[in-house]
């Protein structure tokens, strides 16, 4: 069966889709049959973000609904063979996601696939509560900043609760912490929260530091995860995530101010 990984956070607006579609890119490019499915009924971003928006067809509540079936639903990734998209619904209201149909799904998915990522609306409404229940592993994605932590802790509480997990008495999800829209030089100046000071509040295993960059909204307005940008820092520091993720031990990068040389400075480079 496939392992189910939600990507999640508090806050709105922290690069949850971004972030989902990059993980399910890099897991498939390393050879990893991946499903992405966009849990934000009536909001859907997934499909712009992944460029199939165009080749929407049938959706996520038209296979609960035994109106199309998986396959139909099912759009593969002209990048990338072991990649396909189950894009959500922008007509239908959240409610039309019920346990036993999203559990239907998940388990078909899961024959065929080895990672199924559940792109989830923010915070603590039925699509995210759906898209949390089934979880195996869960990446919490959170800017550093003091709204956003704090929101993201609260997500914790509800992972560790109202999971199918919790409430089997199995082994409780996996947590991880991703931290997006990071500034060396913003928090050098105190105007934003460190690693550390994330850390210290959350304590989750730290999965990623992605920079604050202008590579995300381009590949975003483009239509391609912007994991496939190996020029830039949040291309590499997304595949920095996705092969922590998978076992590898690498340090982490984008830490730090650039400290410019003599002549950078004389030119104001």
């Amino acid at each position: 069966m496939a392992r189910i990984i939600v990507i999640t956070s508090g806050k709105g607006g922290v690069g949850k889709t971004t972030t989902a579609a990059a993980m399910a890119m890099g897991l498939a490019q390393r050879g990893h049959r991946t499903a992405v499915i966009d849990f934000d009924v009536g909001l859907r971003n997934l499909d712009l973000i992944m460029g199939c928006e165009r080749r929407v067809v049938y959706d996520f509540v038209n296979v609960i609904n035994g109106e199309a079936n998986l396959n139909q639903a099912l759009i593969r990734d002209k990048r990338c063979d072991s990649l396909y998209v189950l894009p959500a619904s922008q007509t239908r209201d959240k409610e039309a996601l019920t346990q036993e149909g999203v559990g239907k799904v998940l388990e078909e998915l899961g024959k065929g696939h080895d990672y199924i990522v559940c792109d989830s609306p923010a915070g603590i409404e039925h699509g995210a509560n759906m898209a949390m229940y089934f979880a195996d592993d869960a990446v919490v994605v959170t800017n550093p900043e003091v709204s956003s932590v704090r929101d993201s802790d609260r997500m914790l509480g509800i992972l560790a609760s109202k999971s199918r997990r919790a409430e089997q008495d199995d082994e409780p999800i996996k947590e991880h912490l991703l931290l997006t829209r990071y500034s060396a030089d913003r928090v050098e100046r105190g105007e934003m929260l460190s690693v550390d000071d994330v850390q210290e509040i959350l304590s989750l295993n730290l999965l990623g530091v992605i920079p604050e960059s202008q590579a995300v909204l381009n590949a975003s307005n483009a239509g391609i995860p912007v994991v496939l940008d190996n020029e830039s820092n949040a291309g590499r520091a997304y595949n920095d995530m996705v092969a922590r993720y998978l076992g590898e031990d690498l340090p982490m990068r984008f830490l730090d101010t650039e400290r410019k040389g003599i002549f950078s400075r004389l030119f104001r480079g």
